[in-house]
Parts: structure tokens; sequence; C-alpha cells
């Protein structure tokens, strides 16, 4: 969006990451809150939702000159609903200037250091609390507008700190006591694993503020090697997190040589952020306790570029006291975070909804295909789709990667087979029927035979055509 002339009071459409533009209009920010330094931006409170945000001047426009423009390219309900609020605060103005100010007493939630920030309220006394139930408790992170970093970019932005016994931390070079709303934990941060999703979880924590203590298993990777074995790092830290591809790596990484196990003692805490199966955590679970040492599985939901943008949903299970020691590293890698309760329920509803999501995968590359076959336009079957129920993120990126043929990885296919397999290994425990999964699950082991183990999981497609 290019740069315009705007005002107190102004109405615009504000563009925010990855989401499209919003309908709001510029107040006043409230008195405790600092302006982001950098670049002009302006303080926006969105119609529609309960989210206020500091945006960059050049990704505003003015309403009513792009009110059409907005309309055609963006559909949904809930934008639907956003601009209607918009209609129905001019026909209340009647020309008077409604004051949108937020109320000085509203507190905030979380506010991001940099070119962007964003929050919400906490509810008032008079504002129930939603998600109450003690069995399943889910708080919302600000969908904040966090820094893209990969991981090659990490060790240019970092200051490296050597310690006595020889592991190393690092630190964001520009990072400080308080980033923004998110106030890191003085406790010393590990993290072991640093491929698709690790690198970029790590690059958040970084920017936030935490200090952090890394491992990787693949010494080739280029400044991954930081500590160096898993024990030295959980035994320098008081809560190390790990993410790596199966449930025999995360087994390797806590029972093998120099493992995770030989650095635990009381008090040291460990979480396993790796996608396996609810045996596998238990397990790990069990002799991290024996050693006292205290235990959280934390599997995430979303890819690489999620990863990247610090907007994962992050799902918990097992120590609750663990799980509230996390809540600075939780916000800072994601936008969402479930407590499930005992170990065991993250795993299980992590493979559910990769089950899920693998399937719909398959289905999208089975729909395309058959379209091609038919002689039907494949772009035309993603535009109509796009402006049905169906739109979504997922579908859209997808998409493009097949019509495309850019397989880059974002989700490796290997990693979606994987958990196929055993989100119906889960379904045959407890005697439950997945055809679909199952289905799915031979059109994915057709694309390893293809050599796409490799590629994104979107190269299903490609058994199809072969």
């Amino acid at each position: 969006m290019a740069a315009v002339s705007l005002r107190l009071g102004d109405l615009v459409w504000g563009k925010l990451g990855r989401y499209p533009p919003w309908p709001g209009k510029i107040v006043n920010p409230p008195k405790d809150l600092k302006k982001p330094r950098g670049k002009k931006c302006f303080f926006v409170k969105f119609f529609g939702t309960e989210d206020h945000a500091w945006i960059k001047v050049e990704q505003l426009k003015p309403y009513h000159a792009h009110k059409e423009e907005m309309i055609k390219i963006n559909k949904g309900k809930r934008f639907q609903q956003a601009v209607d609020a918009v209609e129905e605060f001019l026909r209340r103005a009647k020309g008077k200037d409604q004051d949108l100010t937020i109320p000085e007493s509203s507190t905030v939630k979380g506010m991001m250091a940099g070119p962007m920030a964003v929050f919400k309220w906490q509810p008032t006394a008079s504002e129930p609390v939603k998600d109450a139930d003690p069995h399943f408790h889910h708080f919302l992170l600000s969908q904040t507008e966090k820094p893209a970093v990969c991981y090659q970019a990490i060790t240019k932005k970092l200051k490296i700190c050597e310690e006595e016994t020889g592991s190393t931390s690092i630190q964001a070079a520009d990072s400080t006591a308080v980033n923004g709303s998110i106030t890191p934990t003085d406790k010393k941060i590990g993290f072991l694993g640093l491929g698709l999703m690790g690198s970029g979880i790590v690059s958040n924590l970084l920017k936030m503020g935490h200090t952090v203590t890394v491992w990787n298993r693949t010494a080739e990777k280029e400044g991954a090697r930081l500590g160096r074995t898993p024990a030295e790092v959980v035994s320098t830290c008081d809560i190390t997190f790990a993410c790596v591809s199966d449930p025999k790596a995360a087994k390797d990484l806590v029972l093998g040589p120099s493992g995770v196990l030989q650095g635990i003692r009381p008090g040291k805490c460990y979480v396993d952020m790796s996608t396996v199966d609810a045996d596998t955590v238990t397990e790990l679970a069990q002799v991290i306790v024996s050693r006292g040492g205290r235990f959280l599985e934390a599997p995430v939901s979303g890819n690489q570029q999620l990863s990247n943008d610090g907007m994962l949903v992050i799902l918990a299970a097992g120590d609750r006291g663990l799980y509230e020691d996390c809540s600075s590293c939780f916000q800072a890698m994601g936008k969402t975070s479930f407590f499930l309760g005992e170990v065991g329920n993250a795993a299980k509803m992590m493979l559910i909804v990769n089950m899920v999501q693998g399937s719909f995968m398959a289905t999208i590359a089975e729909g395309l295909t058959l379209a091609q076959v038919t002689g039907q336009s494949q772009q035309t079957l993603l535009d109509i789709l796009n402006q049905g129920q169906l739109a979504s993120i997922f579908l859209d990126q997808k998409c493009q990667n097949i019509l495309q043929g850019n397989f880059k990885p974002d989700f490796y296919l290997k990693y979606i087979q994987k958990d196929l397999r055993l989100a119906i290994a889960l379904g045959d425990a407890v005697n439950h029927p997945t055809p679909m999964a199952a289905a799915a699950n031979e059109v994915y082991k057709r694309a390893k035979a293809l050599d796409q183990s490799d590629n994104d999981m979107s190269a299903v497609y490609r058994a199809y055509i072969h």
C-alpha cells in the first residue's frame, strides 16, 4: 500500500502482515502505550474485532476511496461484518465525529515492539472470561505481526557468550529486558533441533528478548551446533525445548549418548515440541520425571512460514505449572496455546489435526488432477474454491504450489505421511475406523516412492500424475 496523508479520526483500510486489508479508524492510543520507533505509523482500532494495532503508514489506505476495491478482493463473513460495522458507524455519526478513543481504564494485554504492534484488551470485571472450562484451558495470544527471520540470519543478529561449561548461550544483540508486551522469563532457555520449525521458533524467542542455548543434531547445519551436547544444554538451562522429526529421533535425543536424560536433575524442565505418538511422549515423560525433572509436551500446528512469523498453534499437556512458566516463550513463538490436560493428550490431538490436514491436501491434489484430465481449468477450480466455504490460506498456498510446480518444503511430505501413519495407529488402538486417512496415506506412500519425501506435502500431487 502506498503512503497517504492521514490524520487522527480517519477511517482507513489497514493491512497487518499476511492478513487482508481490514477497515478501521485512526484513534489515540492509551496514555501508557509508547509509539514504536522507526517508520511513521498510526494507532488503528479495527471494526468487527477487538484488535488494535500500530500500523505503518504505507500499509494504510483511506476507507472511502478504496471501499469498492477492497470489497471486490476480500470475501468472507467476518470481513462483511466488519464492513457493516463501518457503515453502521457512519449512519450513526450523521456527519458528527464519533469518538472511538479507547477507555483509559482498559489495560493492554500485549504489544509488540517494532514497526507494528498489536494487542487485545484484558477483560474487565464486567466482561465474562471465555473458555472457563478448567479441563480445556485455552488462551489467545495477540495475533501479532512478528518478525519473520530465517535461521540463516540468526547468527547475524546474535551476540555469543561463552560460559564456563563451554556451552554457548545466544541472545538477540538488540534485545531488551522487556520487548513490547512480552516480558521474557528470567529462566535460561535451551532449544534442541533447528529444522524447518525449530529455526523460526528460536528466532522469535531471541527477538522477544530470551537468552537461548541451542544445539542441533546435524553438525553441518550452518551455525547450528552452538551447544556441545543435549545433556550439556539441559544441565545449563532451566527450561529446554526440543523439536525433532519423529518418535525415534525424540527417543534418541533423550535416551541416547550425551542425551537429555543425562542432564536432567531435580527441577530441570523439558518441553518436547515434536509431533509423536502418545506412547512415545508418555515414555519420555516417565523417564524425565523419574530423575526429578518436569515434563511438558507441546507439539505445534503450523508450517515453516508460520514458525518464522511466530504464528504457530501450540498444543500442550503435562505439567501445568511448567506450562505457565513457558508463557513468555509460547507468546513469542505462537498466536494460540491450548492446555489439554495429562501427558499424551496433546500428541493425540496433534495427530488428529495433521490427519485432517494431510487428508485434505490429498483431496486437493486429487481434485486438481481430475480437473486436468477432464479438460477443466485448474486455475478456475482454485478460483471457485477460493470464493466458497473451503477458502483458506492453506488451500490457496498449496494449490499455487501445484500450479507453479514449486514444491519447496514448507511442511515435508515425509512428515505428514508419518503423522497419517501414527494417526491410523491411534485409531487402531481404540478400534476406530480411519478409512479416509488410510486412503490418503497410500497416496503419500506412492509420492514417497517417487522421491518426493523431501518436498512439500503438496508434492503428493505427483502421485496422481505418474
